[in-house]
């Protein structure tokens, strides 16, 4: 798979959901609602530039293919899951969407630590 590409995608997502809650939702969601948003599209952004920076490892050496691999596909999940939560609960206003949310963060942690991981093996 093309990770940077992924990355790419992903920053692009980024500032079309960043754009729409700022010119569509603001004033439709409570500030409650409004900040889980913000909070999906700061982790959001912060998730994919570590895609597109992590995929950019891969090709400098500092971390082999496979490793690049594990780490953009778990961080990509996380933004799916963690943010894909965040983004449906401040939308629809139902609070039980927020118990897959951990699975995301989970998804974020475990791409970070084998990050790591990579570098120290490296």
């Amino acid at each position: 798979m093309n990770w940077s590409a992924a990355g790419a995608v992903a920053l692009a997502l980024g500032v079309i959901l960043g754009a729409f809650g700022a010119h569509e939702l603001r004033g439709r969601l409570d500030a409650y609602l409004m900040s889980v948003y913000e909070k999906a599209v700061f982790y959001h952004f912060i998730h994919a530039l570590g895609t597109l920076t992590v995929s950019l490892m891969a090709k400098t050496g500092a971390i082999t293919e496979s490793a690049a691999g594990w780490v953009c596909g778990l961080l990509l999940a996380g933004i799916a899951v963690f943010c894909g939560s965040l983004y449906a609960l401040a939308l629809t206003g139902y609070l039980g969407l927020g118990a897959i949310t951990p699975i995301g963060g989970l998804s974020f942690i475990a791409g970070w630590l084998v990050l790591a991981w990579a570098l120290v093996k490296k």
